[in-house]
């Protein structure tokens, strides 16, 4: 995908010309600047999506596409790979949701690991899970995808172990591991769950349910990743190695 990408919430409503609008328009119009002539993509998110071309760029928000292709699907990628990310302080968080996201994560699930230091509760955690998912959004525009990654409600220790549980590969990012992902037997369909845990590390109990879940422990490389970078450089490590990047 080379076009800019932009998100309309039904494309079955989208006919041969279509007006963008809204906070979307207004980001074609006044932020990126396009001009007729130049292509476009059109997707829900989801896997729809149909390119076509701007024919007007009218006021600050509102611009017109034509020459519409019909809407394709692209099919969901195999292995589908879900990184656990714990919790990290401040706008960490984002940060890793939104590498994750260019690298091609398939979904995301917060957890709220025992030795994480914040903790969402209430509105604050609503909140912060709509800036994860927003944050989801605008990375999967970004990097001009058109299936964005998924992102989860906040998952307890139990919940993790239960996707675990049910993935066909599944694997933690701890120092205990005697094995490195790198030379790890991935499958070639399937789910891969990878589990990252906050800056304190999984706790001993934790790694005690996930490996009774079915999951192992495993290590990067020589050096100590942070939370926010460690989930990124593994799918893109897992990318690689599953072909999905070749």
């Amino acid at each position: 995908m080379t076009a800019p990408v932009f998100v309309v919430d039904r494309l079955d409503r989208v006919g041969p010309e279509f007006v963008l609008d809204g906070p979307e328009g207004r980001h074609a119009v006044s932020v990126k600047r396009l001009r007729p002539g130049e292509d476009v993509v059109l997707t829900d998110g989801h896997g729809r999506w149909a390119e076509g071309v701007v024919k007007a760029a009218e006021g600050k928000d509102r611009l017109v596409v034509g020459d519409l292709d019909p809407v394709h699907e692209e099919p969901p990628a195999a292995p589908r790979i879900t990184v656990v990310q714990a919790l990290p302080k401040g706008d960490r968080g984002e940060l890793a949701v939104e590498t994750m996201t260019e690298v091609g994560v398939d979904a995301v699930v917060p957890w709220q690991a025992s030795r994480c230091i914040t903790q969402w509760k209430g509105e604050r955690g609503l909140k912060a899970l709509g800036k994860w998912r927003a944050t989801a959004r605008e990375a999967g525009k970004q990097s001009r995808r058109v299936r964005f990654p998924e992102v989860a409600d906040t998952a307890t220790t139990r919940q993790v172990a239960a996707l675990l549980a049910g993935a066909d590969f599944a694997a933690v990012l701890h120092e205990s591991g005697d094995e490195r992902l790198a030379t790890a037997e991935l499958p070639a369909q399937g789910e891969i769950v990878l589990v990252v845990g906050p800056e304190g590390g999984v706790s001993p109990e934790e790694l005690a349910v996930f490996t009774e879940a079915g999951a192992k422990p495993y290590v990067l490389g020589p050096t100590v990743l942070r939370t926010s970078t460690a989930g990124t450089a593994a799918a893109a490590l897992l990318l690689g190695r599953t072909g999905r990047w070749s």
